[in-house]
């Protein structure tokens, strides 16, 4: 009996086994990271304080078929960074159309709930 060959069925058998278990484990874990923090957002106050923008950033993202070798397609993700009146920063994403209507320097009123971004009304 070939050594080589029992030890190579064997790890094909492990792999058929350990790698849909990872998959599994690594969407759960998205899963539980996104609904915590959801439930996290929902628990926390409604604020709003006076903010400046001092940064904005987006990311975009290209998803690529391997199969077909071409790009299936994209997505964006728009990110601001206010200063509030304490000097602390906080980066919160937005959407596009939101995105687009304010400008870095721009002072106002905040409104957020934990990580997510409610508004931003401009002081004249």
């Amino acid at each position: 009996m070939d050594m080589g060959f029992g030890f190579s069925f064997l790890l094909s058998r492990m792999l058929f086994y350990i790698v849909p278990i990872l998959m599994f484990v690594i969407i759960g874990m998205g899963i539980i990271r996104t609904f915590r923090e959801w439930h996290h957002n929902e628990n926390s106050p409604r604020l709003t304080v006076e903010a400046k923008i001092v940064c904005k950033r987006s990311d975009y993202r290209r998803t690529m078929n391997s199969r077909k070798h071409h790009y299936s397609g994209s997505r964006t993700n728009y990110f601001v960074t206010f200063e509030v009146e304490s000097g602390d920063r906080m980066e919160l994403e937005l959407q596009g159309h939101e995105y687009g209507l304010l400008v870095e320097g721009d002072k106002g009123k905040l409104t957020f709930q934990g990580t997510r971004y409610l508004g931003f009304e401009r002081m004249i």
